[in-house]
């Protein structure tokens, strides 16, 4: 089985494979570059968490940078920020759906928790799934943060994660907690969704681990 995984430079999408590795066959680990909405020493987490994730888990693993900070702009110029959390989800989803397709990936791996922030309430995880057609793989979906962090503590990415880096800088004041998809789907109206994808694919970065 081959899984692409969405991970970030935080605490949760590591476990996620990690807790995963054993069924896997191969993991295509895919990190969106935020910049200029995040600094650089973001990336260098991302690019520590994989290399160290390959001395850890049995799967084959490859990793891909993408330049999502050209979708976050569009989106944050043309759009209603407190959807951005939502939209950003629902992009990235996008991505690693494409990635799937085209390296026949049989699902794609989140690190989300149910309710755990605002893009993570059960509406708004519903509402960033029907983006995409692929299975949606969430282990970590009724773990609490302290769930995470202890196996994070245990396999080693703990820290790594939690290395000094901005935060992310498009994150609106009040995202929305209950976003429904008409909404949604008018907001992206607003933006060409399919061309910034096709520009954020053919841009992607192969990371040397």
């Amino acid at each position: 089985m081959k899984l692409v995984v969405l991970i970030s430079s935080g605490i949760d999408s590591p476990v996620a494979a990690y807790l995963l590795s054993k069924r896997v066959d191969e993991f295509i680990l895919l990190h969106a570059d935020n910049r200029p909405f995040t600094d650089d020493r973001e990336i260098e987490k991302f690019i520590s968490l994989a290399k160290y994730l390959r001395t850890l888990i049995p799967s084959r693993l490859s990793a891909l940078l993408l330049p999502h900070g050209q979708t976050l702009d569009a989106y944050k110029i043309h759009c209603n920020n407190k959807f951005t959390c939502v939209v950003c989800k629902r992009m990235m989803l996008r991505y690693a759906e494409a990635i799937a397709k085209k390296e026949h990936a049989d699902a794609i791996v989140m690190g989300d928790s149910l309710g755990q922030v605002a893009s993570q309430t059960l509406q708004n995880l519903r509402v960033v799934e029907q983006a995409v057609s692929i299975p949606i793989l969430r282990p970590l979906i009724g773990f609490d943060k302290e769930d995470t962090i202890k196996i994070a503590k245990q396999i080693g990415t703990f820290d790594l994660s939690i290395a000094p880096a901005d935060g992310c800088a498009a994150v609106p004041l009040k995202p929305s907690t209950q976003a429904r998809l008409e909404h949604i789907l008018a907001e992206e109206q607003k933006i060409n969704v399919s061309e910034l994808v096709n520009n954020v694919i053919s841009q992607a970065k192969i990371v040397t681990l």
